[in-house]
């Protein structure tokens, strides 16, 4: 609160400066603010790096059975290679927090309990297993992207 007991204004570019510089340490990508019937929402560009972009429209959710992340996808192509696919609705994360390594990049060998990402949904960070064994080939998600159930993130070459 200021001297008059008023309180801080949060649209003072001053202040909106200090927001901006805590989203860049955070790596936040948007933050709203309101005060009274004033709103501003601030955005900025992911300095995330985009590990793949998806490259087809995900399976539909009746394709897939409840409860199974991985599964051999209708839409893989013909080199034997299975997805593991989101077991909910969510955002997709890549690491544990923003300083930490990838979960799994390209080339990693994955088995049944290898941790691959965690999705959060509804505010509760799911840690997903890769419930197979084989080696990551291609990552189909991008770090901090919206996944919708039955969704493909990873493309396994299965151990034979």
């Amino acid at each position: 609160m200021s001297k008059g007991g008023k309180p801080k204004d949060v649209f003072d570019v001053g202040r909106i400066r200090e927001i901006i510089e805590l989203m860049e340490q955070h790596e936040l990508c948007e933050v709203d603010l309101q005060q009274g019937d004033e709103k501003i929402k601030l955005n900025r560009g992911s300095s995330a790096p985009m590990l793949a972009a998806p490259q087809y429209a995900p399976a539909p959710a009746a394709a897939q059975p409840a409860g199974s992340a991985p599964a051999a996808s209708s839409d893989s192509p013909a080199d034997g290679t299975i997805t593991i696919n989101a077991p909910m609705v969510g955002t997709f994360y890549a690491r544990p927090n923003p300083d930490s390594e990838l979960f799994v990049k390209v080339g990693d060998t994955v088995n049944d309990d290898t941790i691959v990402c965690i999705v959060e949904a509804m505010k509760v960070f799911n840690e997903i297993p890769a419930e197979c064994s084989g080696k990551i080939v291609e990552v189909l998600i991008g770090d901090q992207q919206p996944v919708d159930f039955g969704k493909p993130m990873f493309r396994v070459q299965p151990n034979a």
